[in-house]
């Protein structure tokens, strides 16, 4: 694997993830993107819409936005929603006279409904399948960030996708999973033979499970008991074997990392302070020597370059552990909406 340096921020690190508002909807944008009309990226949505002599424009920007299958059936953040039909409306009034009705009925319907705790966020795969997850609207909520989606998930499911082969017929672990996000594409697209999500909150764990369920796969009792859970599966018998571990990377021992067997071992967006660094590398020294004697597992460690200092201690405690690493190239980031000025990475890790 080719050696890359590490990145360094191009704007000002990223101390929050921004509003729900400004950042995501992520079929609204997906939606635009594929659409046939939107093929040139270098037209905006301004000209388009001042060429268009007719709805249907808009009507295929609704249909693929706040009236796709999805969205309907699983509702995005009403804020969210609000917020995207009102730009949507300020920029066609800025072309046209004649108001489109279905523009202000599609407002309407989100005008009065106070905002939920919880919302969906659903993403379309490049299968043709998608991922569906029910997340908290609050950044931090019930005293932690693990129950959103962060971009460096994002940004490992994408690489994920695009090397299947690396998760193909085997077992992989993740540490840290938060919402589920990366977990349910590699499952959905890249045919592990089993997967362990982990984490340690209770609320981040009730949450996956209900997500795990909620896209159709089965969830096994526990890592080393692996009969189905009744009632759940609706995925065919190639489906991997689904776990949801509470684990607690101070507190774990090496017997019951052993008892994960993993193949491949990942992680995204744990890097967001000294302290969880110092738990991550430790956690990982003794996955490494529980495993002692047997094919090393693959790790790979997805995170977003907030402040240079945290990544740095985390190469610089890998070295002191021992533990080889290197970048993995960049990918183009094309199937999920990103941060702006985001710098991602990931690190392969040799246990």
């Amino acid at each position: 694997m080719e050696k890359v340096s590490l990145p360094l921020p191009r704007g000002p690190a990223l101390l929050a993830r921004a509003n729900d508002c400004g950042s995501r909807f992520l079929l609204a944008m997906q939606g635009l993107s594929r659409c046939c009309l939107f093929h040139n990226s270098c037209t905006s949505l301004e000209e388009k819409l001042r060429d268009s002599s007719g709805p249907e424009l808009l009507l295929i920007i609704l249909q693929k936005t706040v009236k796709h299958p999805l969205c309907v059936k699983h509702p995005p953040s009403v804020k969210y929603a609000r917020c995207f039909l009102s730009e949507l409306i300020r920029k066609h009034e800025a072309v046209h006279t004649e108001p489109l009705d279905e523009l202000y009925e599609a407002l309407a319907e989100v005008l009065m409904p106070k905002e939920p705790t919880q919302c969906h966020r659903s993403y379309l795969l490049p299968s043709g399948d998608s991922v569906t997850l029910s997340e908290s609207t609050a950044i931090i909520s019930h005293g932690t960030t693990g129950l959103v989606t962060w971009d460096a998930a994002l940004y490992l499911a994408e690489w994920a996708i695009q090397n299947p082969a690396a998760f193909a017929h085997r077992t992989v672990l993740e540490l840290g999973s938060g919402a589920g996000l990366t977990g349910l594409a590699i499952c959905k697209t890249c045919c592990p033979s089993a997967y362990i999500f982990s984490d340690y909150h209770s609320c981040v764990l009730e949450q996956l499970r209900g997500n795990v369920l909620l896209n159709g796969l089965s969830l096994e009792p526990d890592a080393t008991a692996p009969a189905q859970h009744p009632g759940h599966n609706t995925y065919d018998s190639e489906s991997p074997k689904v776990t949801v571990a509470q684990l607690d990377w101070d507190v774990v021992t090496a017997p019951q990392l052993a008892a994960f067997q993993p193949d491949v071992i990942i992680a995204a967006d744990v890097l967001y302070c000294p302290e969880t660094v110092l738990s991550l590398v430790r956690v990982l020294q003794r996955l490494s020597a529980c495993l002692k004697g047997q094919q090393a597992p693959d790790a790979y460690v997805a995170f977003t370059v907030r402040n240079p200092q945290t990544c740095q201690l985390f190469t610089s405690e890998l070295g002191q552990a021992g533990i080889p690493w290197e970048a993995v190239p960049h990918h183009d980031q094309k199937l999920f909406p990103y941060e702006e000025h985001s710098d991602m990475a990931i690190l392969k890790l040799m246990l």
